[in-house]
């Protein structure tokens, strides 16, 4: 890097922004592993991630939203441990920063439901007590999130989704990156 020319960037540059393009694909692709993956639930997680975005849709939730609560446990497969650090990680450029906040934090939050069977704090949650966005991530894992376990719930499929996925994808709101190279290409 320390030899590199401003020509050499410009080379760089671009084939990182053709690569860039395609990172709606690639979030796409890898939801679908969630496909067939139970792990002890009444649907699978590609299931879940589609209940949940498919309620935050019909109560009229706008399209980050949506994106949020399609990826909010896309986590689950390279994340096991951490899973909202790594969906957050994903969906942080293209949403604001209380949507990614929640995404973030959810794990805690959707505890309430089901940490005291385990033997862990159901109230890890009150941790953010106070915090700005406390009460829309407690929202967001009320309405959406834990009722999105029903075996009868009619869900969209993934491919109502993708275009949503797609249109938030497409230029990151926030982005070290994505501004060095929007200002490199103008």
């Amino acid at each position: 890097m320390k030899q590199g020319t401003k020509e050499d960037w410009a080379i760089i540059g671009g084939e990182y922004r053709a690569f860039a393009k395609g990172v709606a694909d690639r979030v796409l692709e890898h939801l679908k592993l969630l496909d067939g993956d139970f792990g002890g639930f009444p649907v699978c997680r590609l299931e879940h991630s589609l209940q949940t975005a498919t309620r935050a849709h019909r109560d009229g939730r706008d399209e980050r939203y949506v994106v949020m609560a399609l990826l909010h446990d896309m986590g689950d497969t390279l994340g096991s441990y951490n899973h909202p650090e790594v969906a957050a990680a994903i969906i942080k450029p293209f949403v604001s920063e209380e949507l990614h906040w929640i995404c973030q934090n959810h794990g805690a939050f959707q505890g309430y439901y089901y940490f005291h069977h385990l033997g862990m704090d159901r109230n890890a949650r009150d941790a953010f007590e106070g915090h700005e966005h406390y009460e829309a991530c407690g929202e967001f894992c009320e309405k959406y999130d834990q009722a999105a376990f029903d075996p009868d719930y009619a869900s969209e499929p993934l491919e109502f989704f993708e275009p949503t996925v797609r249109r938030v994808m497409a230029k990151p709101l926030a982005s070290q990156y994505a501004k060095a190279l929007d200002e490199e290409a103008a």
